[in-house]
């Protein structure tokens, strides 16, 4: 009997894979045999990253800068000199900026939906020929948007940007599946609540008091966030469509108080 969550000899793209939420997955990926690309803006964490994870399977870097037209053209460039195909595309890079409401700065907005929202558009637009190559219905290729539980809730902190582009990811994650199903693409989204990370510095260094009042009682493990990846990529995935999960013990749906 066939394992419906095998994603072996697949190929796979993680932007922000150097690290946190990005890194869980690929690594997870790579570990399942599948050819794993890892992009990030800075040159030398992403190379680093790749090395480790090549211990496991192969995992290739190739460093850009995705917030921009140009970065995007040069990586697109790059992996389609390496692929004529792709079966898997993570959007996992982002930024945020908090600042109070009197003082937001335009740079701190513009930063933040350049790379949450208008990168994962022109990304995924770019890479549909790879990603539209060997797609069947049989076995669709996937497309993972990685949002916020901030875009599902009001967050604590005053991140005004980084709110408005989880929510609209969330929005755009819907309409991208409608309109790519046709060319045997599924589209989905992951909403992570408290993983340690560099981003979320709060659960890296006080996952105990996070944990608090986190229904769950404590803060995401890698398994969690990389195990609803495969979940969402493999066939046993095969019939969410436009969908956004709330990985985050409770956070939104189960939280009392």
């Amino acid at each position: 009997m066939k394992d419906i969550f095998d994603i072996s000899g697949r190929v796979a793209i993680v932007t922000g894979g150097s690290r946190g939420i990005g890194k869980m997955i690929a690594a997870e990926f790579v570990k399942r045999g599948v050819k794993t690309y890892i992009t990030s803006r800075k040159a030398k964490p992403c190379l680093e990253t790749a090395e480790q994870l090549s211990v496991f399977g192969e995992c290739i870097a190739i460093p850009y800068d995705l917030s921009s037209s140009e970065g995007i053209g040069g990586f697109i460039e790059e992996i389609s000199e390496r692929e004529d195909h792709l079966d898997i595309l993570i959007n996992n890079a982002g930024a945020v900026w908090t600042a109070p409401f009197d003082d937001f700065p335009e740079s701190g907005w513009d930063k933040v939906m350049n790379i949450n929202v208008k990168s994962v558009f022109f990304l995924t637009q770019r890479l549909a020929p790879l990603l539209r190559f060997s797609a069947s219905q049989e076995q669709p290729s996937k497309v993972i948007n990685i949002a916020s539980i901030d875009g599902l809730r009001t967050p604590r902190l005053e991140t005004y940007s980084y709110v408005a582009s989880k929510a609209g990811l969330i929005g755009m994650t819907g309409l991208m599946a409608k309109r790519l199903i046709r060319d045997n693409i599924i589209v989905n989204g992951i909403a992570p609540g408290a993983f340690s990370s560099d981003m979320n510095i709060t659960a890296r260094d006080e996952p105990d008091r996070i944990a608090s009042v986190i229904p769950a009682q404590r803060i995401g493990r890698p398994d969690d966030i990389a195990g609803t990846a495969v979940y969402m990529c493999s066939r046993a995935g095969d019939y969410l469509l436009g969908t956004t999960i709330a990985v985050d013990g409770g956070l939104v749906y189960a939280r009392t108080d």
